[in-house]
């Protein structure tokens, strides 16, 4: 497949927006929608789980390649069909630079060619596709593989914003990188607060917290405390409704203010005791509703009636 039809197929971001919705025709609220989002397929982290060795480990990757195949056969059955498919980020275990990192890619690019292509996919980075402690080089490969490492979108009048928390984790390497985002965040949220957007939500790999603002540093699930509150409350300041992340590998969350952090579980390896699954989220005039589904649920039974309802609200 040449690079133009891969495109084509993941409607790649570039130029820091998303050519599957074009801003001068979805600007504009236009009634309630709904979207898929999952995290963290990435594939071989399960076989190194078990065997206890997460730097080294993952040369098998079977049992990801099902579970997200598994989940893409119950997107495309979902009618009518969700707006968009994002992954939040760890897409593939081996981090730049490791053992079978290429072999990963591939097995899921080929996955992921089987989306609808009625379905656009938003692409999020997480520490394990750029590192770390991304460098310039790391953050580029992403972006010839998945797309910009960060962008933004819109859909029916709502704000749609992908960041890349690992340049709030750990830009050592790559400071100007970090204050080129900041920049384009603090412009992109001042668009948000002048056109009184329907909504704005934001994606991204690493939780700004687990369970509250207030809480430890982990080094590893979390932002740092000082740059979780700096980035919430700007968030906050412009309006932002929800941020959406992995990372956690378990479902988690909590509010700060009026801030809602979700933290979605894993489509793959599974840290806690959740069920592999994927989170349904329904944007309505009011609000924003989000109910994580099992793979098996969504494959059985699809949406329940009262989101659908919802979705199907004039």
């Amino acid at each position: 497949m040449s690079a133009a039809e891969e495109g084509s197929v993941f409607h790649r971001a570039r130029g820091r927006t998303l050519d599957a919705f074009p801003a001068e025709k979805e600007s504009e609220w236009k009634g309630p929608f709904y979207f898929i989002l999952g995290a963290d397929p990435q594939f071989g982290l399960m076989k190194a789980w078990s065997t206890g060795d997460c730097d080294n480990g993952g040369d098998e990757w079977e049992q990801e390649i099902r579970l997200t195949e598994q989940a893409v056969q119950a997107i495309n059955r979902l009618n009518p069909k969700p707006k968009f498919f994002v992954l939040c980020g760890d897409l593939i275990h081996a981090m730049p630079g490791k053992p079978w990192r290429t072999e990963q890619t591939e097995d899921l690019k080929r996955v992921l060619r089987t989306v609808d292509r009625a379905i656009p996919l938003v692409l999020v980075s997480g520490n394990h596709d750029i590192g770390n402690a991304p460098t310039a080089e790391t953050v580029e490969e992403f972006c010839q593989t998945w797309g910009d490492d960060y962008f933004s979108f819109w859909v029916g009048g709502v704000l749609f914003l992908v960041l890349n928390s690992q340049l709030y984790q750990n830009p050592s390497q790559c400071p100007s990188l970090k204050q080129a985002q900041d920049q384009w965040l603090d412009e992109q949220l001042s668009i948000a607060r002048q056109r009184h957007c329907q909504h704005a939500i934001v994606f991204q790999h690493i939780p700004l917290f687990l369970e509250s603002i207030d809480e430890d540093d982990d080094d590893y699930f979390n932002l740092s405390k000082p740059t979780r509150k700096k980035l919430a409350d700007k968030l906050i300041h412009a309006g932002v409704k929800v941020v959406f992340s992995g990372h956690y590998h378990r479902n988690a969350g909590g509010t700060y203010q009026n801030l809602d952090m979700v933290v979605s579980s894993a489509i793959g390896c599974q840290l806690g005791r959740d069920p592999h699954g994927l989170q349904v989220v329904v944007v309505t005039a009011e609000k924003i509703v989000h109910r994580y589904y099992s793979l098996d649920e969504l494959s059985e039974k699809g949406i329940e009636g009262d989101l659908m309802d919802l979705i199907k609200k004039k």
